[in-house]
């Protein structure tokens, strides 16, 4: 099955500090990668490239074909993406929001009602969709997030924490939801979350410094310890130095 989402030997550099460093995986339709690593890993680096916010150092990003950088608007166009500490307008209500979106996205008249009605659906937005957004709790506004990355249905979804700051019920929601839009979609979710990767993913990268350390089925990556537990293993992929890192890594 050909590929929505390539990403080849990307890197990024800030100053004498390499961010990201040759980062290369493929998405197919129906696939939910779990994109795993400690803090600082580049992870939101790597999706900000892909998703053309950050412009590499090196490498390429094609999503649905469309090279990220050289034909950056197709691209964006086949793209929903909720990046880390989604940017909104406060002032605006969610309602508000969603029709500037939709109209941003190039819906007219009724589209913009239709798509702005199945995003606050899909996402469970009816009770606030009056309110002004800094009026809202975190979970609320990354809700919010969530539905401006729906709205245009795109075939690629890139999800930064998308359960960050939502309560149990609400991470029972999003993860049904990503589990329902999954056979027609090529999903990555940044997480640090082992429970949700287990949940939803049916593949997981795991980035450290920079770099792919490993890549396989969560339960592939969980057999890799004798406690078959993946956070296990996470944690020995991802220490800085000690014996397990080559043979987990392998």
């Amino acid at each position: 099955m050909a590929a929505l989402i390539e990403i080849e030997g990307l890197t990024k550099r800030f100053g004498a500090f390499t961010a990201v460093d040759g980062v290369s995986l493929t998405v197919a339709r129906g696939e939910v990668l779990g994109f795993l690593g400690p803090n600082g890993a580049g992870k939101s680096t790597t999706m900000r490239m892909l998703a053309g916010f950050v412009r590499p150092n090196a490498g390429r990003a094609r999503i649905c074909g469309h090279d990220v950088q050289e034909d950056g608007v197709a691209a964006r166009r086949n793209l929903g993406y909720l990046p880390e500490g989604a940017p909104l307008y406060p002032e605006m209500t969610v309602l508000a929001f969603l029709r500037f979106i939709a109209c941003i996205r190039g819906y007219s008249g009724g589209e913009v009602a239709e798509r702005v009605a199945d995003a606050i659906r899909l996402t469970t937005l009816e009770g606030v969709r009056l309110q002004p957004i800094e009026t809202l709790s975190k979970g609320f506004k990354r809700r919010v997030g969530l539905a401006q990355a729906l709205l245009h249905d795109p075939p690629v979804l890139v999800l930064d924490e998308p359960t960050d700051g939502l309560d149990p019920n609400q991470k029972h929601e999003v993860r049904t939801l990503i589990a329902r839009l999954a056979p027609d979609k090529a999903i990555i979710i940044s997480t640090h979350i082992l429970e949700e990767v287990e949940a939803v993913c049916t593949r997981a990268v795991i980035i450290a410094s920079g770099r792919v350390v490993a890549d396989a089925t969560p339960k592939e990556l969980a057999a890799r310890d004798p406690s078959g537990r993946l956070e296990e293993v996470f944690r020995a992929i991802t220490q800085p130095s000690g014996r397990k890192i080559e043979q987990l890594a392998a």
